[in-house]
């Protein structure tokens, strides 16, 4: 008799799995073939001005304006001066900075 209940729950439960498998597939491809489509997910607030969303508050500025410069510049440096960086941290010694006698801000920071 329990042989017939698990039967049938794993059936049902295959069947719910294949069916949300269907749903998402269905709506990944609806959403790539339309990617400007305003999205509806994710609590998404949308302004009195139409189609317009609100911008996350990280990207903006203290008067509520939007940041339009780069927030992360990053700097590429070779696999030796990473080396040497690293052990100049693991030896305790400070590593020499490039930048710091050319921009007097950045050791304030």
């Amino acid at each position: 008799m329990w042989h017939v209940i698990y039967i049938i729950a794993f059936a049902v439960l295959a069947m719910m799995a294949i069916a949300n498998l269907v749903r998402n597939l269905i709506l990944l491809g609806g959403n790539a073939r339309n990617p400007q489509a305003p999205r509806t997910y994710g609590g998404g607030q949308q302004t009195g001005q139409g189609d317009r969303s609100v911008p996350h508050p990280e990207l903006l500025d203290q008067d509520g304006q939007v940041i339009r410069e780069p927030l992360l510049v990053m700097k590429s440096i070779s696999v030796k001066d990473a080396r040497e960086q690293l052990d100049a941290l693991y030896n305790g010694t400070n590593p020499p900075l490039d930048d710091a006698e050319d921009n007097g801000s950045e050791a304030e920071l």
